[in-house]
């Protein structure tokens, strides 16, 4: 743990920074899209798809979303919460709205280099340092650690916490529901992206629904106490709180951090569930991915964080007034804080731990799921296929993976996703940086043919976009439909003249 520990530090202290920093950057060169293209977000949500093959952009919205609303989102925040203070909660809601920028970036460029394999979409890291960067060496190394970190390493950490929360809340031992868990995992994810997309499609919506509805029926019962939290996580979140004031560094810290491992954005998950979609151009996927985001973090954590705060699972609103550091005796900081804060409905009860762990277990087995498309997808990229031994093999990691996650400490296991998503972190933010100009024209394009009243479709040569030889197909969504209209517009002055 103390190396897995000193890795972490070396990864993750200075990425902190750089995530704020692109997110800022990706910000200021799309003029805020993720603020300025909200209605256009939720229309793009419900759009059809374009071609027979790819999913929808719904179905990819979910499958990103199955990918980013996972344990971070119930146990992330709780530690979060737990070492950085109240004001974590803050900085995690802040960094989500700064770094849906990098998610609209990623997206939009994982559609424009997508490529066609085995009758599907695929695209993403590798394919856009490849095709838009000119450097497949990297690509290549990029890929295998995708595979590594997708099919090995983050897996884990959602396995253990459903393990966790069931022996915890219905007393099943964790072999057990560990081996339940792998069948499971096998029986959806040897039915192809077809499956894996109409499951998330069906579940991922609906469940984070329900858990934020859970969340406002907990506010209803402490409403008495939402002023003193809403005071409580800004004072904290700058530094003024008497007792917080001081880790106004960790509540940053642990924000940014926690909010990075949650959503995911600027990772690059958004890439390559964004290219599995069928639309008109990419930009299209590039809004909903950053939509995403906020579903995420500015609504599910949020519910999360407030639950805690508002019910006094963190004990910061005891006898009316003063925080208290202390946290109660015999909580960890994990799911374990917002179980007791769902406890508060009907004390005595102990129904938290049996909703929480209902949560975490659709939470956490969708974000498996997603991982594994992910995993093949880089497969694709190194072979050209997925429907090969190496494809088969990432299988069967996967499903050792979400069973060694059951029988591993916890401390391992998180030590080990957070490196992973580290990593990749980092191949992905330099790469997104340096191509935020492409999306940038992307962008362009996209909201100059909207002023003219059309429904966008890619033209890479007129966007002055360069590699993106999937659009430039006559076969490419929406271009054949295009391609009539502007026929028909030039036989119109034709005839005029």
């Amino acid at each position: 743990m103390e190396f897995l520990g000193s890795i972490y530090d070396l990864i993750w202290n200075p990425l902190v920074y750089l995530a704020l920093g692109t997110g800022l950057g990706f910000s200021i060169a799309t003029r805020a899209v993720q603020v300025r293209h909200l209605p256009e977000m939720v229309r793009c949500l419900f759009t059809r798809a374009n071609t027979d093959t790819g999913t929808s952009s719904f179905q990819s919205f979910a499958m990103a979303l199955g990918g980013r609303v996972g344990v971070g989102n119930i146990a992330g925040v709780a530690t979060a919460i737990a070492f950085g203070g109240p004001g974590a909660l803050f900085w995690m809601i802040a960094t989500a709205v700064i770094t849906a920028s990098s998610a609209f970036i990623e997206a939009t460029l994982g559609q424009i280099y997508k490529v066609k394999a085995d009758g599907e979409y695929r695209g993403g890291i590798p394919w856009y340092i490849e095709k838009g960067l000119g450097l497949k060496w990297l690509a290549g190394m990029v890929a295998v650690v995708a595979v590594l970190c997708y099919s090995l390493l983050i897996p884990g950490v959602q396995s253990s916490t459903i393990v966790t929360s069931l022996d915890t809340a219905f007393g099943i031992p964790t072999w057990i529901s560990g081996l339940l868990l792998v069948a499971l995992t096998g029986f959806v994810v040897f039915g192809g992206t077809g499956r894996i997309a109409s499951f998330a499609e069906k579940v991922v919506p609906a469940m984070a629904a329900v858990y934020i509805l859970l969340a406002v029926v907990v506010l209803v019962f402490n409403f008495q106490g939402i002023p003193e939290v809403i005071r409580l996580v800004l004072a904290s979140a700058f530094g003024v709180d008497a007792v917080f004031g001081g880790l106004i560094g960790a509540a940053v810290s642990w924000g940014v951090r926690r909010s990075l491992y949650s959503n995911v954005a600027g990772v690059g998950e958004g890439g390559f569930a964004g290219a599995a979609a069928s639309v008109s151009h990419p930009v299209k996927q590039g809004l909903v991915q950053s939509f995403s985001v906020y579903i995420d973090t500015v609504m599910v954590c949020t519910a999360t964080g407030v639950m805690i705060l508002t019910t006094g699972a963190y004990n910061v609103l005891a006898q009316g007034r003063g925080p208290l550091v202390e946290n109660l005796p015999g909580v960890e900081p994990g799911a374990e804080f917002t179980q007791r804060a769902v406890d508060s409905i009907l004390p005595g009860s102990n129904i938290g731990g049996g909703i929480i762990a209902v949560a975490i277990f659709f939470f956490a087995f969708t974000s498996i799921l997603s991982y594994f498309y992910y995993g093949v997808t880089n497969i694709v990229y190194l072979t050209g296929t997925s429907r090969g031994v190496l494809a088969r093999i990432v299988k069967a990691v996967i499903l050792l993976s979400v069973y060694f996650g059951t029988v591993q400490s916890t401390e391992a296991v998180w030590a080990l996703g957070d490196i992973g998503y580290g990593v990749m972190a980092w191949f992905n933010m330099v790469a997104i940086a340096f191509l935020c100009p492409v999306a940038v024209r992307a962008l362009r394009d996209y909201e100059r043919q909207k002023e003219q009243g059309l429904d966008p479709v890619s033209d890479p040569s007129a966007a002055g976009i360069k590699g993106a030889s999937f659009w430039e197909s006559p076969d490419a969504p929406g271009r054949k439909a295009a391609t009539y209209e502007r026929e028909g517009a030039v036989l119109l002055r034709r005839s005029n003249r």
